[in-house]
C-alpha cells in the first residue's frame, strides 16, 4: 500500500497545455472522514482532509492534508497524518512534490524531489528519503495534468482512459492509472450551490505498481467529479479499509491568478 496520501485523489487531465487551465477551480475543500468498510481488523475510523489548489499564475501550487484515526479490533487506535505539497506548472513539464507522513505523532515517511517530463518521457530527481533518479515513462502526467485528463475526456463523452501518472507519493517512480468514467451530466438536486450548475459524473481511478504483472490494484477511488475539478462523496479504498469522505466546506477562488 502506498503512503496514506490522498494526493492520488486529485490526480487525472489528458497531456497538459494552455487550454484545460483555466478550466480548472482554484479552491479550498475540507472533508469529513467515516470507515466505509473495515476488513481484517479494522472496525472504526474517522478523520479529516483539507485540500486547497493555489493559481500560481504559472503553476498550480497545491496542499492536502489528510488525518485519520483508525481503531482495530482488539482495540488498538493509531492516528495517521499525512501533509503533502506539490508545485506543478501549467505546461505540464515540472513538478516540485514534498511529503510527510507520520504515525501516532512520530515520522513514518518522507518523499521529496523534483520531476521533469518532455515527448520521450521525463525522469524524477528525489532528495528525500535519499538521493538518486528514476525514469518516467512517454505519455506520463502530473497530479493537475491527470486532472484534466479525465475531465476532458468525460466532457468528450469517453468512458475509460488508461495514463502513467506520477504524483510524488512514492519512491518507484510512476504508476499505471485506469480511470472509469459514469453518468456524465447534469449535476443531481443534492449538490453544493458553488456546484449545481456544472456538469459532473461518477469517476472511479485504480492505480498500479508498474513493475507489478498483477490485477491488484494499490488504491482506488471514486468520487463525484465536477467540471471545474472539485471532488465530492469520495470512497477511498486503501485495501485494508475503505474511507468515505463528505464534502463539508468549499471555497471557490475568483478566477485569475
Amino acid at each position: 500500500m502506498r503512503h496514506l496520501t490522498l494526493a492520488v485523489l486529485f490526480a487525472v487531465m489528458l497531456a497538459a497545455g494552455p487550454g484545460w487551465a483555466a478550466e480548472l477551480a482554484a479552491h479550498r475543500a475540507h472533508y469529513a472522514l467515516q470507515l466505509e468498510q473495515g476488513r481484517g481488523e479494522m472496525i472504526a475510523g474517522t478523520g479529516s482532509m483539507d485540500y486547497e489548489v493555489t493559481d500560481a499564475c504559472d503553476a498550480w501550487a497545491v496542499r492536502q492534508r489528510l488525518q485519520m484515526q483508525l481503531t482495530a479490533r482488539d482495540g488498538t487506535q493509531t492516528e495517521t497524518t499525512s501533509d503533502y505539497t506539490t508545485l506543478e506548472s501549467k505546461d505540464g513539464h515540472t513538478l516540485r512534490f514534498r511529503l510527510r507522513q507520520t504515525t501516532d505523532g512520530e515520522t513514518s515517511a518522507v518523499v521529496a524531489g523534483t520531476a521533469s517530463l518532455s515527448a520521450e518521457g521525463g525522469e524524477v530527481k528525489y532528495v528525500q528519503p535519499e538521493a538518486s533518479t528514476t525514469a518516467l515513462p512517454a505519455g506520463t502526467l502530473f497530479p493537475m495534468a491527470h486532472t484534466a485528463a479525465i475531465l476532458a475526456a468525460a466532457q468528450a463523452g469517453k468512458k475509460f482512459i488508461a495514463v502513467p501518472l506520477f504524483d510524488g507519493t512514492g519512491t518507484d517512480g510512476a504508476q499505471n492509472s485506469t480511470v472509469a468514467i459514469a453518468g456524465w451530466g447534469a449535476s443531481p438536486a443534492s449538490a453544493s450551490p458553488a456546484l449545481a450548475a456544472l456538469p459532473s459524473g461518477r469517476v472511479r481511478i485504480a492505480f498500479f505498481n508498474r513493475a507489478d504483472s498483477g490485477q491488484e490494484a494499490d488504491y482506488e477511488v471514486g468520487m463525484r467529479y465536477y467540471a471545474n475539478g472539485v471532488s465530492e462523496d469520495l470512497s477511498m479504498d486503501f485495501g485494508e479499509f475503505v474511507m468515505a469522505a463528505k464534502l463539508k466546506e468549499l471555497k471557490l477562488a475568483k478566477p485569475g491568478c
